[in-house]
């Protein structure tokens, strides 16, 4: 059985929350973990870990009391699979996914002869979201708050060559593109990103509920799909899916003034499948909150114009740097804010609405030969 042999790394990661002073974290079967990893303040990272296909690193800086984001790497036979989940309302549905995608993942990869397709990686978010779905209502007395966390979802898998992206609410995957003989690096946006502020999203949600003239609200400056929540597409969020779940005990400020005949979000995920070429350097996975900040063209320079080893911390502390420069602020004050004022302080710069910033890059040996398991 392909299932049995799969015995793949795996690293979800939850550096704070529920255990503040714990990180789990475990290696790549036959990687070779050279250089720092460990913590500065809310900012931990893993500077460099080496896989089958090139090396990664991976960072996050927490912005709530509890994080909500978590992370994975998986390589094995089915080739490589990155995850970034972006959480919200709650660490649950971030942490259900991180537990639950890549299995299903698995099992659907192992229905189709070993083969990864668009389809069996939709199949695995499907598999999710009904699982997530059924929690809720399993324990819908005693946790009805569940109903109201979600998260983004942002999958890369890499195999025999070919990189798929799957993605639902606003994460973003940014490749790194060597352009000819120049050295120069072009940017390249992979993902399709689902998220109100953008018009075509709006057109979308308008075009798919055509009676409800409130089906995205402009509140504070800010697009809402029913003025509540910014993406239109997550795991998780069953309130405003199933009108079960949207009444009481669910507190009234997520329940909607009228009935719900459909569901209001969905769960399908945008996926795109880009067959790596020997120009492709690297990639560069990261929540909204990074990409806020940071251009993917300026993102694409740090990491190019650096060593690989602690890309992603880089650029998280980028991010920060520029998020503290709009709001005229020095990033070195933040080193003086003691631990339970820090995530507020956090929350308060990085956006209007408090967010976890979280990235991974995987960079290649060379060539798309070597980003990718034969």
């Amino acid at each position: 059985m392909l299932l049995a042999l799969m015995n793949l790394f795996s690293l979800c990661w939850k550096p704070f929350g529920r255990d503040a002073d714990r990180y789990d974290s475990i290696g790549v079967i036959g990687s070779n973990f050279a250089g720092r990893e460990g913590r500065e303040g809310l900012l931990w990272f893993r500077d460099v870990g080496k896989y089958a296909s090139g090396d990664f690193s991976m960072a996050v800086v927490q912005a709530n009391q509890v994080l909500e984001d978590q992370s994975q790497i998986e390589s094995g036979p089915l080739g490589t699979f990155v995850g970034i989940y972006d959480g919200h309302g709650g660490p649950d549905a971030s942490r259900y996914v991180c537990d639950h995608l890549f299995r299903h993942f698995q099992a659907t990869s192992a229905e189709s002869h070993g083969l990864v397709t668009a389809e069996t990686i939709e199949r695995a978010f499907r598999q999710t979201e009904d699982g997530y779905t059924a929690l809720v209502s399993s324990t819908w007395n005693a946790r009805p708050q569940i109903a109201s966390a979600g998260t983004c979802c942002l999958v890369g898998v890499i195999f025999q060559q070919t990189l798929f992206v799957a993605n639902v609410g606003d994460s973003r995957v940014v490749l790194g593109k060597k352009v000819g003989n120049t050295g120069g690096m072009a940017a390249i946006q992979l993902s399709t990103e689902h998220n109100a502020n953008l018009e075509a999203v709006r057109q979308e949600l308008k075009e798919s509920h055509p009676h409800d003239p409130q089906i995205v609200v402009l509140k504070h400056g800010v697009w809402r799909v029913k003025g509540i929540i910014q993406v239109s597409r997550s795991i998780g969020d069953v309130y405003l899916k199933h009108p079960q779940f949207n009444r009481e005990p669910l507190n009234a400020k997520f329940r909607l003034p009228e009935p719900m005949h459909m569901p209001i979000m969905s769960a399908n995920p945008s996926i795109l499948s880009h067959p790596l070429q020997p120009n492709d350097s690297f990639l560069i996975f990261a929540s909204d909150g990074l990409w806020e900040h940071l251009s993917n063209e300026k993102a694409v320079d740090i990491v190019n114009s650096n060593p690989h080893a602690g890309s992603a911390k880089r650029l998280i502390k980028a991010a920060l740097h520029e998020a503290a420069r709009k709001r005229e602020m020095r990033y070195s004050d933040l080193r003086k804010i003691d631990k339970k004022r820090h995530s507020a302080r956090l929350g308060t710069f990085t956006s209007k609405r408090s967010r976890s910033l979280t990235c991974i890059i995987v960079s290649s040996k060379q060539s798309c030969t070597s980003f990718s398991h034969n």
